[in-house]
C-alpha cells in the first residue's frame, strides 16, 4: 500500500496518523507472512468497537430497553457490516511473501478484521500523542453508524432475524422455546427444497426454502405474524 492510499484512507476517516507504522500494521493481515501483522490490533479493536457501538446506541436510543439495544449494537459489529465499511473506505490491505501473486481480492473476514485493527491503531496513535484515543474512535464509529442507529426500528429485527424475534415473542408470552422440525427434503441435490414446521404452544407454521435455514426462517416469520 503506497502513501497515496494511506492519505486517502486518512481523509475518509478524518484522522491523520503521526505513526504511519501503526496504520500499516492495522492493514497487514496475518496471511501476508509479514512479522508485524494486525492480529493484536484486531484483538484490541474488537473491544473498542463494542464499547463505541454500545455508547452510540445507548446515547441515541434513550427510550429503548436492553434487548433492543443489544440487537441494534449487534448490527454494527457483524462481519458483513465491517466488510461493507472497509469497502466503502476503499481499504487496500498490505501484501507480503505469502500473499497470492495475483490481485485476488482479500476475504471479507480479512477486511472486517482490518477495520477493527484500524480503530485500535487510531486509539494507540492518539494516546501516544497525549490525546483522547477513545474520543477519536467514537467519532469515527458515530460518523459511520450514527444515522442508521437513529433511524432504526425494532420491527427490523423480525425481518432480519425472525427466529430470534419469534423466540423472544413466545418467551414473553410464557410459552416454551419454539421447536423446529424438518418434514421433508425434495428435489435434486443441486436444487433441493426443504419443508419445515415450527411449533410454539398450540400454534404452528410451515414453510419451504432452498436451504433448511431459509425454511426455518420463513416458518418463524409466518408464526410471528399469527402472534401479532
Amino acid at each position: 500500500m503506497n502513501a497515496s492510499n494511506y492519505s486517502a484512507l486518512e481523509n475518509l476517516i478524518r484522522y491523520r496518523f503521526r505513526n504511519k507504522g501503526l496504520l500499516r500494521q492495522a492493514l497487514t493481515p496475518p496471511s501476508t507472512g509479514l512479522p508485524a501483522d494486525n492480529q493484536r490490533l484486531e484483538f484490541l479493536g474488537d473491544s473498542i468497537l463494542h464499547l463505541c457501538s454500545t455508547r452510540l446506541v445507548y446515547n441515541a436510543r434513550y427510550d429503548w430497553q436492553e434487548g433492543d439495544l443489544s440487537r441494534l449494537r449487534g448490527r454494527i459489529v457483524t462481519t458483513d457490516a465491517l466488510y461493507s465499511w472497509a469497502t466503502d473506505l476503499n481499504m487496500v490491505l498490505e501484501r507480503g511473501p505469502r500473499s497470492p501473486k495475483t490481485n485476488k481480492p482479500h476475504s471479507r473476514k480479512e477486511l472486517a478484521d482490518a477495520m477493527e485493527a484500524l480503530l485500535a491503531a487510531v486509539v494507540l496513535d492518539a494516546e501516544n500523542c497525549g490525546e483522547d484515543g477513545f474520543t477519536q474512535a467514537f467519532r469515527i464509529v458515530e460518523e459511520r453508524f450514527g444515522e442508521s442507529v437513529r433511524t432504526a426500528d425494532p420491527s427490523d429485527w423480525e425481518h432480519n432475524d425472525p427466529k430470534t424475534a419469534l423466540q423472544e415473542r413466545v418467551i414473553s408470552m410464557g410459552l416454551e422455546t419454539p421447536v423446529y422440525e424438518l418434514l421433508e427434503k425434495t428435489g435434486p441435490d443441486h436444487a433441493p427444497s426443504f419443508l419445515c414446521i415450527v411449533r410454539a404452544g398450540e400454534s404452528e407454521a410451515r414453510a419451504k426454502g432452498s436451504t433448511l435455514k431459509r425454511a426455518q426462517s420463513e416458518a418463524a416469520r409466518l408464526l410471528l405474524h399469527r402472534f401479532s
